[in-house]
């Protein structure tokens, strides 16, 4: 209760105005040497003018001035509502406020007009914590009425972050051009590029004839190149208002152009969409495995995922079947599964069946199946086609088939066969070409050849070099390069196909094959395998590597869960959904 000072002892009653306060709210209570009454509409509250002056700067400077209110018996406040003037008054002389869903908006405009910060500040975070996506865009009206950047950044991050809930509500058909274009420019709004172009759509539908001639500004802040094909064609090159504007038609020209031709023809300057504009930043990366054989060698029908934000591997939904040798890709936010050898029945044949997995959902589902079964194939993407290329057919015979998946019209074609047909070569697409790296023959041996396949033109041409040697190893697009990682090697090979020239770049640790590679963020992501160790045996990886072109360096990201090779790996991209995603 006290601190000894010199000369004497300071006494501290911790008790003291707290006391204080309470009497003074007992005297105002039985209107003992109350000198004012201050009045909101008919309701009358008597008060201290010493306490509402101690209490607030507003009060002080009415009451200790030369302002008439400082000597009359009734002051009128005008813009407070009477069940704001209580809780108020109860909060100058007790420092409390019972906060609710009732009078949290009056109370919040008289605590900001009457200068009472802390209980302004309460209000704030009262309604912070009731924000929805169905009110937070009226919040942020509000906010910006009372000058609250608290709440104002808080409803705008609801607005941003679930704007799928956000689009349906009435308040953003009341948003002004401004202030749409501020929400849908937002490089941080999360929603599938579709939902953003609904969005816009409804609201100039919501008056058409005033906000029809925004559409074309508006239109370009949909990021076109990240919306589904699939989508764009039914729903977006279709639009009749849209249609009959002649700059969003030009839009949308240049966007068809880009998005079905397999050249990409260059539009108009003045009327190209950003085609090199970024997904939003609530789209992430997330590296994926499927299949393959794990610890005991048996197939598996896992499929995991990891986070490079977490650090962390979680469990999907597993493959429908057990396959040995499939191959996958993702497109369009999907990843497709193709062919294989089915594993488990009596007769293994291979499979030309597809299935289709959409990480939003955590589901998978059966698509087209492909024109013909095989296994120990290769596969990737371009634009809106997948190419499955060679392998094992259904008479154990090496294929030099190739057939090409159209995802709008839904539906297999055969392609131009490759001039010589290999197994496990490394395969990748760059500038319109698609490129497999040697792989073997029947009888194992190595194959030292380029084959190069011209999208376009549907032909082939091959290259013989002594660059390549590579077998079961996968490769991939990093910047302008193609890198074949590994294949009975640690060695990293970076092809240029505009020199049509190979650098070494840093070699791995192991002599790997059979492994996984995929890339992330410029960076190459390596997973699993199998090694040949010194002494010439074969060891079975649980590996997780990665390497930095910048700096050509080697560093371990840990390990998988659990031992793993002659697996699927590949990155997919969208906007997580937490509920989708359960622990492994």
């Amino acid at each position: 209760m006290g601190e000894e000072l010199p000369g004497g002892l300071l006494f501290q009653d911790q008790d003291f105005s707290s006391e204080l306060l309470r009497q003074l709210n007992g005297l105002r209570q039985n209107r003992i040497l109350t000198d004012v009454s201050i009045c909101a509409g008919a309701r009358e509250v008597p008060c201290h003018r010493n306490v509402l002056a101690s209490s607030s700067p507003y009060f002080r400077a009415m009451f200790c001035s030369n302002f008439r209110e400082s000597s009359e018996a009734k002051v009128q406040l005008k813009g407070i509502e009477s069940t704001a003037l209580d809780q108020i008054v109860l909060y100058v002389y007790t420092g409390e406020a019972h906060v609710t869903a009732e009078n949290v908006l009056p109370l919040i405009e008289a605590a900001s007009m009457l200068q009472y910060p802390k209980l302004f500040e309460a209000c704030s975070s009262y309604l912070q914590s009731q924000l929805t996506p169905s009110n937070c865009l009226g919040m942020i009206r509000l906010s910006e009425i009372l000058s609250c950047e608290t709440l104002r950044k808080k409803a705008r991050e609801v607005a941003l972050t679930r704007f799928p809930e956000v689009a349906t509500s009435a308040d953003l058909k009341e948003l002004c051009a401004l202030e749409l274009r501020d929400y849908l420019g937002d490089d941080g709004l999360c929603g599938e590029e579709e939902k953003v172009f609904e969005a816009l759509m409804v609201w100039v539908r919501h008056d058409v004839q005033a906000r029809r001639r925004h559409m074309q500004d508006l239109l370009r802040l949909v990021r076109l190149p990240h919306v589904h094909p699939a989508f764009f064609q039914h729903f977006i090159a279709g639009d009749a208002l849209l249609r009959a504007s002649p700059a969003c038609q030009l839009i949308l020209e240049a966007a068809q152009r880009q998005m079905f031709s397999l050249q990409g023809t260059p539009s108009a300057p003045d009327c190209q969409p950003p085609w090199h504009v970024p997904p939003r930043s609530s789209y992430r990366d997330f590296l994926i495995l499927l299949g393959g054989r794990k610890d005991s060698q048996q197939t598996t029908r896992d499929v995991l995922l990891y986070d490079r934000q977490t650090g962390q591997w979680q469990s999907l939904a597993k493959l429908p079947t057990r396959l040995y040798k499939a191959t996958a890709v993702s497109l369009h936010r999907s990843i497709y599964v193709l062919g294989g050898m089915v594993v488990g029945t009596e007769k293994r044949v291979p499979s030309h069946d597809t299935y289709i997995f959409s990480l939003k959902l955590n589901q998978w589902r059966l698509g087209q199946p492909m024109l013909v079964a095989r296994y120990s194939h290769r596969s990737t993407t371009h634009k809106n086609f997948i190419f499955s290329i060679g392998g094992i057919g259904e008479g154990q015979e090496v294929m030099g088939s190739m057939e090409r998946y159209d995802s709008i019209r839904d539906v297999w074609e055969s392609m131009a066969s490759m001039p010589v047909g290999v197994l496990h070569p490394a395969v990748a697409v760059k500038d319109q070409r698609l490129y497999l790296f040697g792989g073997e023959d029947i009888m194992q041996n190595p194959v030292r050849l380029i084959q190069v396949y011209h999208i376009s033109r549907n032909t082939w041409f091959k290259m013989e070099t002594r660059m390549i040697k590579n077998v079961c190893a996968p490769a991939v697009v990093l910047g302008e390069r193609i890198v074949i990682v590994g294949g009975y090697t640690r060695r990293i090979l970076a092809y240029d196909p505009q020199s049509n020239k190979f650098v070494k770049c840093a070699d791995m640790r192991d002599r790997r094959m059979h492994h996984g590679a995929t890339v992330m963020g410029n960076k190459l992501y390596v997973t699993g395998g199998r090694r040949l160790t010194t002494d010439c045996n074969i060891e079975d990886l649980a590996s997780f590597d990665c390497y930095d072109p910048e700096t050509d360096t080697w560093t371990s990201q840990g390990q998988l869960p659990h031992k793993l090779f002659d697996h699927a790996c590949l990155t997919l991209q969208c906007i997580p959904h937490a509920s989708n995603f359960p622990r492994a």
